[in-house]
């Protein structure tokens, strides 16, 4: 990734999402940060703009919503010209049961972390295209790769973006585009403060997998690592990655371990 790179970070108020919002920052490169919160946005701008920042545009959006992404890709394109990277890392989880968790939630989840995600890919895609040059990157999750206890409408829409990205891969290779799939583990982050119970409230509160997890800042140097080689996957995280290889090669023991994993 050259210094005067153009990026667009989804997700960018907080976590994951910051941190690679300051490390792109320290490089010059232009940023597009978007996510729901404006006044949040506002304040990691102001410090990108402090760390080095060639440009900073805010544009808030909820992926949720995406009956004004092709305006909001306008508005991208009208402000910085092109667009070199897009990195998908906004997103929800959840902690509960399937069988405690109503449907309502399932659909909420999927509509946030797949369709909206997707959503924005497909207005994005004619400006990759007509460039013959982007990449997009999708911070995924390792559930996105196997199934855990109390994530399993998490677990489906990580899933989806792994099929749907892996089939846009093969389809638009000879367009010069390129897709990074992400898979972190346990960050240390609001991601489960934020997550969804099986009536649709937030969990509040941070649950002890998560605590012990990784630094968000080592999370985004790696992610960054990822980007420059153009990685199509990686898998980030502690012992937990372990776990992609493990279901590989030794799933019944896999399903034994998983099944009495502590993961909340």
């Amino acid at each position: 990734m050259v210094q005067s790179s153009k990026i667009w970070i989804t997700g960018a108020s907080s976590g994951i999402g910051e941190s690679l919002a300051y490390l792109l920052a320290s490089r010059g490169s232009t940023l597009c940060l978007s996510a729901r919160r404006l006044d949040e946005l506002q304040r990691v701008a102001e410090k990108c703009v402090q760390r080095g920042a060639n440009h900073v545009m805010v544009l808030p959006i909820d992926l949720a919503d995406s009956s004004n992404f092709q305006a909001k890709v306008k508005r991208v394109m009208d402000e910085l010209g092109s667009l070199d990277v897009v990195i998908h890392n906004a997103g929800i989880s959840q902690r509960s049961l399937a069988f405690e968790t109503d449907i309502s939630v399932d659909r909420k989840i999927m509509e946030v972390n797949y369709f909206g995600t997707v959503a924005l890919t497909k207005a994005l895609l004619p400006i990759f295209r007509n460039q013959n040059t982007g990449h997009f990157v999708v911070v995924s999750s390792l559930v996105g790769k196997f199934g855990t206890p109390y994530r399993s409408a998490y677990a489906a829409s990580k899933h989806a973006l792994h099929g749907f990205f892996d089939s846009l891969r093969a389809e638009e290779h000879q367009n010069n585009l390129t897709i990074s799939l992400i898979c972190p583990g346990f960050v240390k982050t609001n991601i489960s403060i934020n997550a969804l119970v099986g009536d649709g409230k937030a969990l509040g509160l941070m649950d002890d997998a998560q605590a012990n997890g990784i630094d968000s800042d080592e999370c985004a140097y790696r992610i960054l690592k990822a980007i420059d080689r153009k990685e199509k996957e990686v898998n980030i995280g502690k012992f937990e990655k372990y776990g992609v290889y493990l279901k590989r090669f030794f799933p019944s023991l896999f399903s034994y371990y998983i099944s009495r994993a502590k993961v909340r």
